[in-house]
């Protein structure tokens, strides 16, 4: 046989040196790698390029992402918040004018008109027309309207807070936004100039003051229109506030506009404006119904001259793709009214008839990928430097490493404690199963990671420990010791927990039986009240920090774990401890209040937590799901869950179904008072008494052995 493995004679092999790829130039090329250092800052750099090119392009458009996306949301944001203000004028209109004295008194005007050749002195003498003033005043006061005007089908005023204007016909531009009201529809009309000598912000009288009106229709009896009431709003007052109210950076504004272009609400640059000559420098000047919203094409701001005239200069993209009937986002940048290169989102409201455009300044926007690609700029420098002293940095690196070596070794020696091996990472450290060097007892040992240690991370370990060895409930975790070594890691010691944690068991097991889930909740709720009698509230009760294990003989015995979330809320001086994980926790068991409000939690938000992993046992399914942490956060908020009999479309028992509905209440206010008084009423429900000590060791003794047959030594098989 081994004869047979002999190979048979072959020609000489050529010279290596001159075969490429050759084992000789292969040798030679590992040689020349680990002796001249100075390769290897190039060789880096290299790699740098390319990867820092890709993270380039991949950050540059993710921040693209996020800016459209902050773009979107504001503009949303004012959508909303416009509608939202028009629907409660229009319905405050239609309340006044289906007013059955308002009907018959503007009935009588109208009818007092048609019966003289003189409609103006007619109406002027109408007795009507001071009792509709008198009805109107406090309904007008009590609503924040400014006026009111009443004109019949052939837009003749009728009837107005100014007598002036009594019996003059209303100009086209009136009919043409109003006519719909003839056809029975309420409605707010966009900015416009008021043709009537009206007061200005200052209380001035003049013309052309922008004004907007809630227009409904007044019906007579047989339900025909016979007038329309016209219900001054101030712009100024409302409108331009609401849109002012989100802005996106410093720069960022948010307008309205018209068919033509024209701008329908204030801007936040009136002043500079008047300085660069796009409206009047007077102080009654302003820009709503002023300014056209043109791309002058150049940036005005920095004293540039445009080529064109205002008149012909094009609308800028945003406006020009609004008033198509388009909405959209654009963070490549445009030019806006200033000529500024700008990013913005904008939309068009037909049922507003207006348009909207939220904007920032394309500089500000892209401010952090400047910061980025300087970066990335010096990172490259650094290595041209950095192939100067290659040498030593090598030299350096190897003697860093055995030390780096030796620090491993003596961490796993802490204090008594000596680590058997890693089982898990939370929160800011690392979590090791080891033993007390004397007593040999198991402890879970939890080590803070030394890239993390600064006084913060430092400071909110130790009052992790301080505030879970102040708990002394059976069902919460135990804590041992406390400890910093001479290397300066700071660990603490607790109790060793052999089980299966609850997000574990569901999913090896599925849905839990009621009765069991049950005798789980009250047990957590026992921990729980403990811990919010002492005002704190752990913030992050989920399936993972629920740990089922058997204690002193007890199966089915609840440990409840991870109180580095935790929150005193009495406790001085905390803030800055608290406030680095304010909006920490786990999204699919967070409470409304956590996702809205996160530093005015109180305990009412583990309730909620915990009717959440209620839920998830009995169904073996979370509450909501989502595709993205942003989408499940917003059915915290906003989304009515579904019952768990729904969900699994079979039975559940009634009373604890609604139990853990109540604990889902979106209102703190909705839920149980206390965890006390939750665990009182899970003790009441019908299948509290479906799972006793017996149901639990059987449970437990047919895991024993299933695992003892997972674990069993296969014949032929090496045991370890």
């Amino acid at each position: 046989m081994k004869d047979s493995k002999k190979p048979v004679a072959k020609p000489a092999a050529p010279d290596s040196s001159r075969t490429p790829g050759g084992s000789g130039a292969l040798a030679r090329s590992r040689s020349f790698l680990r002796t001249q250092y100075w390769i290897w800052p190039l060789v880096a750099a290299v790699v740098l390029v390319f990867v820092g090119g890709f993270v380039r392009v991949r950050m540059e458009a993710a921040m693209k992402a996020l800016i459209a996306g902050n773009l979107q949301t504001i503009l949303n944001a004012n959508t909303e918040a416009l509608r939202a203000w028009a629907a409660t004028a229009k319905s405050r209109a239609e309340a006044v004018s289906e007013d059955a004295r308002v009907a018959d008194l503007v009935g009588g005007i109208v009818l007092q008109a048609g019966q003289h050749t003189n409609s103006r002195a007619a109406l002027l003498a109408a007795p009507q027309l001071a009792q509709l003033r008198a009805l109107l005043q406090p309904e007008l006061e009590h609503y924040g309207f400014t006026g009111y005007v009443v004109l019949d089908p052939e837009f003749v005023v009728v009837a107005a807070a100014n007598e002036e204007v009594i019996g003059l016909k209303s100009p086209s531009g009136y009919a043409e936004r109003l006519r719909r009201c003839l056809e029975g529809e309420v409605l707010v009309t966009p900015p416009f100039p008021s043709f009537l000598t009206l007061p200005d912000e200052q209380g001035k009288m003049l013309a052309n003051v922008p004004t907007m009106y809630a227009a409904a229709p007044v019906r007579s009896a047989d339900g025909k229109v016979i007038a329309l009431l016209c219900l001054r709003i101030p712009p100024e007052k409302d409108f331009t506030r609401i849109l002012a109210t989100a802005r996106a950076g410093e720069t960022g504004e948010t307008y309205a506009f018209g068919r033509t272009g024209l701008l329908l609400s204030e801007s936040r640059f009136d002043e500079d404006l008047k300085r660069w000559g796009l409206i009047s420098d007077t102080p009654e000047a302003q820009s709503i119904l002023t300014l056209e919203l043109r791309n002058p094409q150049v940036d005005l701001t920095r004293g540039n001259q445009p080529p064109k005239r205002r008149t012909e200069q094009p609308l800028t993209r945003a406006v020009k793709a609004a008033v198509e009937g388009g909405a959209g986002v654009d963070v490549t940048g445009y030019q806006d009214y200033l000529g500024v290169p700008t990013v913005g989102a904008w939309k068009w409201l037909t049922d507003l008839d207006l348009g909207l455009v939220t904007e920032m300044d394309l500089a500000e926007a892209m401010g952090p990928l400047r910061i980025l690609r300087l970066g990335f700029g010096f990172i490259f420098a650094l290595l041209v430097l950095s192939a100067v002293a290659v040498f030593l940095l090598m030299r350096l690196a190897r003697r860093l490493q055995e030390s780096a070596h030796k620090a491993a070794l003596k961490a796993m020696q802490l204090g008594q404690y000596a680590l058997d091996e890693e089982i898990g990472t939370g929160g800011f450290g690392t979590v090791y199963r080891g033993h007390h060097a004397l007593m040999r007892r198991p402890v879970a040992v939890k080590l803070l990671d030394p890239l993390m240690a600064n006084e913060v991370s430092i400071a909110r370990f130790e009052r992790e420990v301080q505030l879970t060895c102040g708990l002394t409930h059976p069902n919460t975790i135990a804590l041992y010791d406390y400890g910093r070594t001479p290397e300066g890691l700071f660990y603490y010691a607790m109790e060793f927990l052999e089980g299966v944690a609850l997000d574990k068991l569901v999913q090896d097991s599925g849905r839990q039986p009621e009765g069991r889930v049950i005798h789980i909740l009250r047990q957590v709720c026992g921990s729980l009240a403990e811990a919010h009698t002492q005002g704190l509230v752990h913030r992050d009760i989920k399936p993972a920090n629920i740990y089922l294990t058997q204690r002193g003989g007890i199966p089915d015995f609840v440990k409840v774990l991870d109180f580095g979330l935790v929150k005193a809320r009495k406790l001085e001086g905390q803030m800055e401890l608290t406030g680095a994980t304010a909006t920490l926790g786990t999204p699919l068991y967070m409470s409304p209040e956590a996702v809205e409000h996160p530093d005015r939690v109180d305990a009412s938000a583990d309730l909620y937590s915990l009717g959440c992993v209620g839920y998830y046992l009995l169904t073996g399914e979370t509450v909501f799901v989502g595709l993205s942490v942003g989408e499940v956060l917003l059915q915290q908020v906003r989304s009515v869950p579904e019952k768990p009999s729904a969900r699994l479309r079979q039975p559940v028992s009634a009373d604890l179904e609604e139990l853990l509905m109540s604990c889902l209440a979106k209102k703190p206010e909705g839920r149980p008072v206390s965890a006390e008084a939750l665990e009182a009423a899970l003790a009441k429900c019908a299948a509290a008494a479906a799972w006793d000590r017996e149901h639990a060791g059987e449970w437990w003794r047919k895991r024993s052995a299933a695992k003892t047959e997972k674990t069993m030594v296969m014949p032929g098989a090496k045991p370890k």
